[in-house]
């Protein structure tokens, strides 16, 4: 008799494998074209974004645009999905701010040096699905605060305040805008208003032409045509490079390492997140999918050359790359598209942008944070169950009062507890009864419905038997030395993990039933808890007799035991 050999399990996908190897097979003219017009518009976006985010990091507007230049080129040449598009964002500008104020621009470039060497790490390790576990509260919750920060970080040039240097902390921010609200300029104010409000009003116009690039050339013409007393980016931080600089490294890196390493995991574990929801919700424009590792080892390697460059930390920008889909992007050429206008107007009129009143761009940003802050979602989850709703207001209330890396951390943190207390109030091991049984059980597979033999006892387990649970195992057993029966018949039916603590809380509730007299048995015990026991022996200290498949096996089991 020909036997057939059992088909070879598929082949893990590659670690890393670009889309651009697998987008540009058959590509043409028409494609190309898509792609350059998408990635010029997307660009003539980014533009003010890039030189706004910059300044509200604390750093010089030409490191925005290095960064969407340079990080952006690398993660569309290099990542995993067809469209994204990266370079500096929203969610940076509070960690980026704190670094700046602590450690100084050197200390920012090797944040973000080891923030992408960290990326590269994730990728490496398979870790792109893992991330996605990060709880939604965490994410909006921080999110909402990060949003909070950079509106309140705009105030002052909002109302052209003259204020002086602002403090990192947010009530101190306050209290300093509070005081010096007599200082605010009225001219600075009036262009404010009327830039939020070409903000605001010029997509129902038209959405070809964006919104910010109208508000900028508007504005930035009419403080120059009447000559309007305004702080300018070229009063505030002089000329604008108009090309590249020369890549370098930090002096005395190595001494500053452990101290930046709690800041470069923040903006790690930031970077991750935002890149991957931004290229999912890309995949759902599209209908495609992305390759999450190759995702974060290019956004690793677009950290590390932005660093190199003097740049920011760089990450997926979900408006920008929804602009770039909305635009008719098919291939990751339009993202190459982008950073090269960047680069074109840099070189061109980069000494242009000097002229561009801090208003606006305050303008601008005040709308960014509008739109970060999903304060719908926000709003939503207030009515989640409060264990949501803890990590919510606590990730959000530290994120604006106190740190974003506290409050990821916390964040984090807060959530496992939470969510061990969860799998805790879920898992049980209760004594069957014949109500329970017929209150909730089939007929079919009632123990009440077949004939127990005397001196059998039989438990029903549900949930997960992990470490937070495990220590409760030996407690639910409702008997002692005095009344113990003869074999004790565990149902695991619905037990669908174990994990280490779980399996030697199991081996302790063997010995526990040893030493009253009594045999356990284990029925109807899943895949991932079988593997557990089988690899770690368990199953062979118990017995392979006594690890049942079936209920009815273990009810015969118990007979034999007891010579029934």
């Amino acid at each position: 008799m020909k036997t057939h050999p059992h088909p070879a399990p598929p082949a893990p996908p590659p670690l890393f494998h670009p889309k651009i190897l697998t987008t540009l097979k058959g590509y043409d003219a028409a494609a190309f074209l898509k792609d350059a017009t998408a990635g010029v518009i997307v660009g003539i976006v980014a533009l003010p974004l890039a030189i706004a985010f910059a300044i509200a990091s604390g750093v010089t507007p030409d490191k925005g645009l290095v960064t969407a230049i340079v990080a952006g080129f690398l993660i569309s040449a290099l990542g995993g999905s067809k469209v994204q598009i990266g370079g500096p964002t929203g969610a940076f500008v509070v960690i980026v701010y704190g670094i700046v104020e602590r450690y100084g621009v050197d200390g920012l470039t090797l944040c973000t040096l080891m923030a992408g060497v960290m990326l590269i790490a994730m990728g490496a390790l398979r870790l792109g699905a893992v991330i996605k576990f990060i709880p939604y509260p965490l994410t909006v919750g921080f999110t909402a605060g990060i949003a909070v920060i950079i509106f309140s970080q705009q105030v002052k040039d909002l109302l052209g305040l003259q204020t002086g240097t602002l403090p990192a902390d947010f009530l101190d921010k306050w209290q300093v805008y509070l005081h010096g609200m007599h200082t605010a300029s009225p001219p600075a104010v009036g262009l404010s208003v009327l830039s939020l409000a070409i903000l605001v009003f010029w997509p129902k116009v038209s959405r070809r032409v964006p919104a910010s690039i109208v508000a900028i050339l508007g504005v930035t013409a009419l403080v120059h045509g009447l000559e309007i007393p305004v702080e300018t980016i070229g009063s505030r931080f002089g000329s604008i490079p108009s090309h590249l600089p020369a890549p370098h490294l930090p002096d005395g890196a190595l001494p500053r390492l452990r101290l930046l390493i709690s800041p470069a995991f923040t903006v790690a574990i930031l970077g991750a997140i935002e890149s991957l929801l931004s290229a999912t919700v890309a995949d759902g424009m599209i209908d495609s999918r992305h390759r999450s590792n190759t995702e974060l080892i290019a956004q690793g390697i677009a950290n590390v050359a932005s660093a190199l460059f003097g740049g920011l930390p760089a990450t997926g920008a979900i408006a920008r790359t929804a602009t770039n889909v909305k635009n008719g992007a098919v291939t990751p050429v339009a993202g190459i598209v982008h950073a090269l206008t960047l680069l074109l107007i840099m070189l061109v009129f980069g000494k242009w942008a000097t002229l561009i009143p801090l208003c606006v761009l305050a303008s601008i940003l005040v709308i960014v944070s509008y739109h970060m802050s999903e304060w719908r979602a926000f709003r939503a989850l207030l009515k989640a169950p409060r264990t949501d709703v803890a990590v919510l207001g606590v990730t959000f209330l530290l994120t604006v009062f106190v740190d974003l890396t506290v409050a990821v951390e916390i964040g984090m943190l807060l959530s496992l507890v939470l969510f061990m207390k969860r799998m805790t109030d879920v898992t049980s091991i209760r004594e069957v009864t014949e109500e329970m049984e017929q209150e909730n059980v089939s007929k079919a597979e009632s123990a009440s419905q077949r004939e127990i033999p005397k001196g059998c006892a039989v438990y029903e387990a549900e949930g997960a038997f992990f470490f937070g649970v495990a220590a409760n195992l030996r407690d639910a057993l409702a008997f002692g030395q005095a009344d113990a029966p003869r074999v004790v018949i565990l149902r695991m039916r619905h037990v669908l993990a174990l994990d280490a603590s779980g399996l030697r809380a199991l081996d302790d509730l063997r010995k526990v039933c040893s030493k009253l007299g009594s045999r356990l048995l284990l029925s109807g015990v899943q895949p991932q808890p079988l593997a557990a026991m089988q690899r770690t022996g368990l199953e062979k200290t118990f017995g392979h007799e006594n690890v049942l498949k079936t209920f009815d096996a273990a009810l015969n089991r118990a007979r034999q035991v007891l010579g029934a």
